[in-house]
């Protein structure tokens, strides 16, 4: 019986991947073309026509190993930008709307910035949970941790690092406009200076917080690159 091991390995060498994928990749083709040679046989052929049969499943290699090289290529970024930057950002989301939910069950109370005006339909009142805007910095310390050990970029950290934030940023700069544009009255009776003060509330002053713990985990991973480098050297 041929050695498809040593077979398939001739026929993809240079196929740049890690070498324990490479060897996943080998093993794999290799089992199947040890199934379809002994199904062969089970059906009478010889083992010489068994074996060609074998390899007339493969009628191009070099396109067989650009199709594999692309598969695995695209898994491994799939992959890398779940572990990055997906997985990090959920983590802070989850853990910065699971706080504020529990503190606006038990307490303490916001702090309340209100602007007392007569009929509006949208309230110039912002609500602003001290300890909740406190806890932000460990939270997208965390983020910015995971997505750094992970190997994730700087974009992909500090995406993550201020990721609670972004719906209530898409909220001011896109829903509300279209709110506004499809009702009149809502447009009519928008409070400007409310606005700006929902906006800090909601957006600015907490994406600060995440930011303020996502650059010191940034400062740590320079250091300890910086100092890794002189000991090297």
């Amino acid at each position: 019986m041929p050695d498809w091991q040593a077979l398939v390995r001739s026929q993809l060498d240079g196929l740049a991947l890690q070498p324990h994928e490479r060897a996943e990749v080998i093993e794999e083709l290799a089992a199947h073309l040890e199934e379809t040679f002994e199904g062969a046989r089970r059906q009478g052929f010889a083992e010489q026509d068994a074996a060609q049969r074998c390899l007339s499943e493969v009628k191009d290699w070099r396109a067989l190993r650009r199709r594999i090289q692309t598969a695995r290529t695209m898994e491994n970024i799939m992959t890398n930008r779940v572990k990055q930057f997906w997985l990090p950002s959920l983590l802070t989301l989850l853990l910065s709307m699971g706080l504020l939910a529990l503190i606006q069950i038990f307490g303490p109370h916001p702090w309340m910035v209100a602007r007392h005006s007569g009929w509006s339909l949208v309230a110039p009142v912002a609500v602003v949970y001290i300890p909740w805007l406190l806890s932000l910095p460990l939270i997208g310390a965390m983020g910015a941790y995971l997505s750094n050990r992970a190997g994730g970029s700087q974009r992909a950290v500090f995406s993550s690092t201020v990721f609670p934030v972004l719906p209530y940023l898409v909220f001011f700069l896109v829903a509300l406009p279209v709110i506004a544009i499809l009702n009149d009255r809502v447009a009519h009776n928008i409070m400007f200076a409310s606005l700006f003060i929902g906006l800090f509330a909601c957006v600015l002053a907490p994406g600060a917080a995440l930011l303020a713990g996502g650059f010191l985990i940034q400062l740590f991973y320079a250091r300890r690159l910086t100092s890794r480098r002189v000991v090297s050297t």
